[in-house]
């Protein structure tokens, strides 16, 4: 099991004073089969501008890739190696379309040269945390180490970790017209 990061999220009382409203790891934990990336959703927001009232669980919901329609989703992602990871990528590609988003965003043209090639309508801050991940795009390749941030502008992308331990990388999707 990954490790999940604490959520404390902050809120307010019917007094409208400040409180927190949860600090506990994040429940919203999404494996889509062995070996395979583990999203660990935080929030989400669902309107420009957000909305800060109530104090329900946002992200209370099934995993989607994209970020709403005119919102955002904060996620951290735990990539395992390449070695673990590429067999399950390429079972997650062959099975149906499960509605989260995952398989409509993939890249399924012929000679992709990473099964995890995908592309979604959105602005990615992308924040890595721990280990350190090759950034590909249809042409050329970055590594980032920890610290390093990539902003993910609507491009064809896939992540790769050619190490032996997990990578930790931190996003904010926002949402994005098309390009």
């Amino acid at each position: 099991m990954p490790r999940v990061p604490r959520r404390v999220v902050t809120g307010h009382n019917a007094e409208g004073r400040s409180i927190f409203v949860a600090d506990a790891p994040t429940p919203h934990v999404f494996q889509r089969s062995t070996g395979s990336a583990i999203v660990m959703e935080m929030w989400e927001t669902t309107a420009t501008p957000a909305s800060n009232r109530g104090n329900d669980d946002a992200i209370a919901r099934g995993f989607r890739l994209p970020p709403p329609r005119n919102g955002s989703v904060f996620r951290v992602i735990a990539y395992p190696p390449d070695k673990e990871r590429l067999t399950s990528l390429a079972a997650e590609l062959a099975a149906p379309d499960d509605g989260s988003g995952r398989v409509a965003a993939a890249d399924k043209s012929a000679g992709a040269r990473h099964p995890g090639f995908h592309k979604t309508n959105s602005v990615d801050y992308a924040i890595v945390l721990s280990g350190e991940i090759y950034a590909l795009m249809d042409e050329g390749e970055v590594l980032l180490k920890p610290g390093d941030v990539l902003i993910q502008r609507g491009t064809n992308h896939a992540w790769s970790n050619r190490t032996d331990e997990p990578c930790y990388v931190a996003f904010v999707l926002i949402d994005a017209d098309p390009v």
